[in-house]
Formats: C-alpha cells, structure tokens, sequence
C-alpha cells in the first residue's frame, strides 16, 4: 500500500505542481506557522513583515511524509518550540488532525499515528523522534482560521 501511494504522490505533483512549500524566517524565532492546504495564506505570510517574526512557514498536504518532514525540522532546531496550525483541512487526508493526533498520542509499533482519522497516517520516523517533537513542542490549533490578521495577531500575543 505504501509503494502505491508514494506511486499516487509523485503523479500529483507532476500533475498537480504546487512549487510552494516552505519559507523560512527569523531562525531565532519560537514560532513556526503550518497553514495546512492555504497557499493563499502561506504566500501572504511569506510576503508580509511577520515572515520576520517567525521561524518559518510551511504547508501540509500529507498525514505521512509532510508530518516526517515536521518532526525532523522541529526536533533538529532547538529555537521552535510553537507551532500554529491554521489554514484549510486538505480534503480526505486530514494533515492536520493528524498532526495533533501525532502530538496528543504518538504512534504504535507500525509507526501509524494513534487516533488519526486519515487514511494513510504511517510515519517513518522513530518512536524516539516522536516522543523528542512532544516533549519540546506546544502545538496551537487554529484549523480552519485563514485570516491573516488572526494568525498575526496571535503571532504578536505570543512574542509578548
């Protein structure tokens, strides 16, 4: 099943380029931004004056390799230790609800995200990254919230 579906995967992305996927900021900064399947929102955030109070922005269309991705950023900078994820759901795969699944529960033996509802939540990463990403990681869930405003506006409430 998963040979087909990084098979599936890589046909999307030809067919289905979205070039966009992460923009990094101030390194320093606690705060990284997943907004999801919102390309309108991570592009205004990667072209607005809060892309320099923030680690980085990034989207998330996958409850596997896009969550493998996560963890492994996060666990090998120190400096994050937010992340706000906003933006839209993607339809059937649910990255999101994955992540804070990931975060609340961890992952069996087989590496599948415990109390995930999306239909391929297998990471690949180890238990021991995982439990690493929990422990130094709080995560804010604004799912659902695309205005640009509300996300800076948080932003600031955290920074001060």
């Amino acid at each position: 099943m998963n040979i087909l579906g990084n098979i599936l995967g890589e046909v999307c992305k030809t067919l289905f380029p979205i070039p966009e996927e992460v923009y990094f900021g101030n390194s320093k900064s606690l705060i990284a931004i997943c907004v999801l399947s919102s390309i309108p929102l991570l592009k205004e955030i990667s072209n607005s004056e809060l892309i320099n109070n923030i680690s980085l922005v990034g989207r998330l269309l996958s409850e596997n390799k896009g969550i493998d991705s996560i963890i492994r950023h996060v666990n090998s900078n120190s400096n994050v230790k937010i992340i706000i994820i906003c933006g839209k759901e993607g339809r059937g795969h649910n990255p999101g609800s994955s992540l804070i699944a990931l975060y609340k529960n961890g992952v069996d033996n087989d590496g599948r995200v415990i109390n995930s509802h999306s239909p391929h939540p297998f990471l690949t990463v180890s238990k021991t990254e995982v439990k690493k990403f929990q422990s130094r990681i709080r995560i804010i869930n604004k799912i659902g919230t695309t205005n640009f405003e509300e996300i800076s506006s948080l932003v600031r409430s955290i920074q001060n």
